[in-house]
Parts: structure tokens; C-alpha cells; sequence
């Protein structure tokens, strides 16, 4: 029964225009293991001890939460459902996880491994490569490189459609970066799948986003810049903020050019609001010093 509510809930949550993939995968990882117990309908000690299971706090709240929206939901056509609190794990006090910026040494060594990965004779290491690297040097968002189409290469850059916030962009790309997706696009035309996604496996299909996931934490543990399971460390989507930051780092340091920079910056990452990039930036040696810079002159008048 808790499976066909989650299904009517997970088609609610897409016809309203709701990708809801992670989420999809957290419910229904409740949902069987609720079911495993003989449960009907939504319980709160079910729940808890189903969101107690994950390794860190955060992923601990995380399941809560994702479960207690769908409580509320069905809840509403059967009272038998029980709603957990949103503070039954305790209180949540927002936090902004402070990203990994990323060297260029530790991008190298990222690709190198990913480059080395098994089997060595199929197209699964060049994908890797190729993918991460694609992240590394345009800052997208992981969903969006794969869901990249064959058709969304063009001569102009990316195609990136219909993402977030249901907005479409082109993104230009460097030449190196263009070089490395035809040395992939030249491996991906010999597999000869009929498949149109960019991103496939040796099977001819595309991988998914759980599998991209596990494939960069083993890569990041076996560079040593990540800790054991449930431990923090740079995360896939701190490629996203590197790249914000070092674009930013190259930008003249002058309130007017950054001004500038920062709305073309925003425009380029895909956000809605140019304040949404501001969550992106990080404090670097290379921007405290423009940053010490620049109250300098404005101290000895000399700001334009």
C-alpha cells in the first residue's frame, strides 16, 4: 500500500514540474524497508529509525524530511498516516556547508583516476574522465550533464535545457574543454548505441546519478580527499563552486568589471537570481588580497 501512495505522490510531485529523482530514491528506500516490517501506512517510530540508519546528521535530517512531506500529503486522504515533527531528530539551525574549492592539482589527479578506472578497454574511463572534467570547466550541475543529448553539442557550445528552474542556456566552451569532449564524442561513435544521451556506460546506456555519485566518493577516497563513509569532504557539487571561484579570481579587480562578471557568471551557472551566485563564492587567498586591495584604495581615495 505505501508503494502505490508513493507512486501517486512521485506523479503529483513530476506533473507539477518536479524532476524529484533524489527524493524518488529516498522514499522508496523507506517505503521498502517499511514494508519489509509488515507496515501499511506511515509510522513515526518506522521513520525514525529508517532516517537513523544514514551515516551523518545531515543525511539523518534529510531522510526525515523527505518523509514527513510525503506524511503530510497522504496523510490528508488517510489519517492512519502518522506525520513525524520536523525536530524529531532535533532542532535545525541552517547551516551553509563551507565548499571545497578545489586546486588544479586535485582536478589533474580527479580526471588521472578517473582515467585509470576499470574495465581499461571499454569506453567507461574516457566517459568518467570526460564527465567529471566537463564539470570541473563549466560548472554545471551533475543533473544537467546527464541529461546532455547528442543533440545538445553544437558548434556554439552546450545546449542545456529546461534545467532548475526551467530555463535554457548555451554554454560556450574552452577550447581544451571542446578537444577533450571530441576525444570522447570520436570513443562514444565506435560503441555504436543507439542511444542519444552524451554520457553512456560500456552497455551503451547512460549511467545513473547514484552510480556517478559512488564512483566519484571511491575516486575522492582513494586520493585521500575524502575521509570513510558518513565523514564529510569535497563533494561533486564543490566542482560547481571551484569553478565560480577561480572564474571570479580571473575577473579584473574593479568594482565595475566584477559587477559585470557577476551577472554574466549568474547567467552562465543557470540561476534565477544574481543573488543565488552569491552562495556559490568563497573566500580565497587569491580574492583576500584583492578584496584587501581594494579597501586600501578606497581608503586612500583613489576608488573610481
Amino acid at each position: 500500500m505505501l508503494s502505490q501512495d508513493l507512486s501517486r505522490y512521485v506523479e503529483l510531485q513530476r506533473t507539477v514540474g518536479f524532476k524529484f529523482r533524489v527524493q524518488h530514491t529516498l522514499l522508496r528506500s523507506f517505503a521498502t524497508f517499511a514494508e519489509r516490517h509488515g507496515d501499511r501506512h506511515i509510522e513515526v517510530t518506522r521513520v525514525l529509525e529508517w532516517a537513523t540508519l544514514a551515516p551523518s546528521p545531515q543525511q539523518r535530517r534529510n531522510r526525515l524530511v523527505t518523509v514527513r512531506r510525503f506524511a503530510l500529503v497522504i496523510a490528508a486522504e488517510d489519517l492512519r498516516h502518522q506525520v513525524p515533527s520536523a525536530e524529531a531528530l532535533g532542532r535545525n539551525l541552517l547551516k551553509r556547508r563551507i565548499p571545497h574549492i578545489y586546486t588544479p592539482d586535485e582536478i589533474s589527479a580527479l580526471l588521472q583516476a578517473a582515467a585509470r578506472l576499470k574495465p581499461s578497454d571499454t569506453i567507461r574511463p574516457l566517459m568518467y574522465e570526460t564527465l567529471f572534467g566537463l564539470l570541473a570547466t563549466t560548472g554545471m550541475r551533475i543533473s544537467e550533464a546527464l541529461a546532455l543529448r547528442l543533440e545538445d553539442v553544437t558548434a556554439d557550445g552546450l545546449v542545456i535545457r529546461q534545467t532548475k528552474f526551467q530555463k535554457s542556456r548555451l554554454l560556450p566552451l574552452h577550447d581544451t574543454t571542446r578537444d577533450a569532449l571530441d576525444k570522447y564524442l570520436l570513443a562514444r561513435r565506435r560503441l555504436g548505441t543507439l542511444n542519444s544521451m552524451l554520457f553512456v556506460s560500456a552497455m551503451g546506456a547512460p549511467p545513473a546519478y547514484s552510480t556517478v555519485i559512488a564512483v566519484f566518493l571511491r575516486l575522492a577516497r582513494s586520493l585521500g580527499l575524502r575521509g570513510e563513509p558518513g565523514q564529510t569532504g569535497p563533494r561533486i557539487h564543490d566542482l560547481r563552486h571551484t569553478f565560480a571561484v577561480r572564474s571570479l579570481e580571473q575577473c579584473q579587480p574593479d568594482h565595475h568589471a566584477v559587477g559585470r562578471h557577476i551577472v554574466a557568471l549568474s547567467t552562465y551557472l543557470g540561476h534565477a537570481h544574481v543573488t543565488d551566485t552569491y552562495w556559490y563564492l568563497q573566500a580565497t587567498p587569491i580574492l583576500l588580497r584583492q578584496i584587501a586591495a581594494a579597501g586600501e584604495a578606497l581608503h586612500q581615495g583613489a576608488v573610481t
